[in-house]
């Protein structure tokens, strides 16, 4: 192994072995699909198919420098090594996690295959898939590295390595966790991979979806640094149209669980708006594999329930703190443990609002409320009011929905700073129930200005470079020096 001295030259290297490996794969499979024959068992033992990984090797004189950012920092001495997958994709990532490690620390850097094997199921795409189907996965599972669950887990991100190791892990993520996340990503969202921005949006409601894409539109047609608007089924803008909207309107979103629409921007710097439906677990499903895409920052804009007379339908609720009764995440997150606000973004939050409805001070105060929201997993829990209603009054509750603790609670779990606004769409505790005519008012009057609120508020946090978002609040003690 020779010792690597730039972020580049790693990326490098890590491009090159990966390289080697799918074209080493995509190349059996081809000739056992076509000629049947296996791949040769010392070929495999050899390693060719294998992921790259970093081994990165720390032994300081003395304790490591006080440094305080969130992340790219060194706690303890020792190795630290995790396996990549599509190193050219997650470049400018990879450069700048090892840029600030390499500048300030004295460390020995080597790239090297692992000892995890690439999932042919993971190599489709790249090599000949022609003839797949016609063979059983048990048969390919014979001869080809198939995906494993007991290679993949967020044991990790979940600080749940407590016995000694000779090695420490360099990411929160190894590459077979990321490798199904990324094909999970495409087969539930209906875009591809690369068409994720940094900055994400998350709603639960198609209307909020056609309001994006209305005003995505007048930002690829006018002068911005948005270049296109990607939406599923493969359809990409770049130039607007008179046919345009109805080109969009009629992609086949439908037949995907969670459609993902992306304003792209050069860099990743763009927005990313995914439907996640209703419900907390769909809001741990698209969250636990985004994740691994490590975006900046994801927004919940929503409706909810307001639970306070003081509201009125079309109000704002800045979510500060959460009372979890999702129980989708209480085995790897424990409901006791707090889930804080990220002051960065709530202060985005906030100003984005005064801006976009044009209100300040107490006229502000009276629309945009904060306080507790309250994230169910029942969606008929008027039903059980008597036995809710207590738990309500005692966490001071303002509203009620069914994915924003979900989502901020895995962005606290998997380090991706998050936020949560809602808009109040009905007050069933008052008499106030969404009904047909008093929605459509709502979703009228309501919607474009909410979403609108929640790409000012991605906008405002861009113009940072994301940097001052980061919070040491959602780093462990122990934790992986790549963010």
């Amino acid at each position: 192994m020779t010792k690597l001295t730039t972020p580049e030259a790693v990326v490098d290297a890590l491009e090159g072995l990966y390289s080697e490996a799918v074209e080493a794969l995509s190349g059996a499979l081809d000739l056992y699909l076509h000629k049947g024959t296996p791949p040769d068992a010392k070929l495999r033992d050899s390693g060719i198919f294998c992921y790259p990984q970093i081994r990165l090797t720390y032994d300081p004189d003395g304790p490591p420098p006080p440094i305080s950012r969130a992340f790219g920092k060194m706690s303890e001495a020792g190795t630290y090594i995790s396996s990549f997958t599509r190193p050219d994709f997650f470049r400018a990532y990879l450069i700048e996690q090892l840029t600030p490690l390499m500048r300030d620390y004295e460390i020995d850097v080597f790239v090297e295959r692992s000892g995890q094997e690439i999932p042919y199921a993971y190599v489709w795409e790249q090599g000949q898939a022609e003839g797949l189907e016609e063979i059983s996965p048990a048969e390919l599972a014979r001869w080809f590295p198939s995906p494993k669950l007991e290679d993949i887990g967020d044991e990790v991100a979940d600080g749940e390595l407590f016995e000694p190791y000779d090695t420490h892990p360099l990411a929160l993520f190894d590459a077979p966790r990321v490798d199904l996340s990324l094909k999970r990503l495409q087969h539930y969202t209906g875009t591809p991979v690369e068409h994720f921005q940094h900055y994400v949006l998350f709603t639960n409601y198609h209307r909020y979806v056609d309001a994006f894409c209305d005003w995505a539109l007048t930002q690829i047609d006018g002068d911005s640094h948005y270049t296109s608007l990607s939406v599923p089924g493969g359809l990409e803008v770049s130039t607007v149209t008179d046919t345009t909207r109805a080109e969009i309107d009629a992609t086949p979103w439908r037949r995907f669980q969670m459609p993902a629409y992306h304003l792209r921007a050069p860099n990743g710097a763009g927005i990313t708006l995914v439907n996640i439906g209703v419900g907390p677990s769909n809001a741990k499903t698209i969250t636990d594999h985004l994740a691994v895409l490590r975006p900046q920052v994801w927004l919940m804009v929503g409706h909810c329930g307001g639970l306070r007379h003081s509201q009125s339908i079309g109000d704002y609720v800045l979510a500060h703190a959460y009372l979890r009764e999702d129980h989708v995440l209480d085995a790897v997150l424990p409901p006791e443990i707090p889930v804080p606000p990220i002051a960065e973004v709530q202060v985005a939050l906030q100003e984005a609002a005064a801006r976009v409805t044009g209100e300040t001070g107490d006229a502000l105060k009276r629309r945009l409320r904060t306080g507790t929201v309250v994230t169910t997993d029942d969606r008929n829990w008027e039903l059980r009011f008597t036995a809710t209603a207590r738990r309500f009054n005692k966490s001071r509750a303002i509203a009620i929905d069914m994915e924003s603790a979900t989502i901020a609670a895995n962005g606290y779990r998997l380090r991706v700073p998050y936020g949560v606004l809602l808009c109040v769409s009905d007050k069933p505790l008052h008499g106030e129930i969404k009904l047909p005519g008093a929605a459509n008012r709502f979703y009228e009057r309501a919607i474009g200005e909410h979403i609108r609120i929640g790409i000012e508020t991605l906008e405002r946090l861009a113009a940072d470079k994301g940097a001052k978002i980061h919070s040491r609040k959602l780093r462990a003690f122990d934790e992986p020096p790549f963010r």
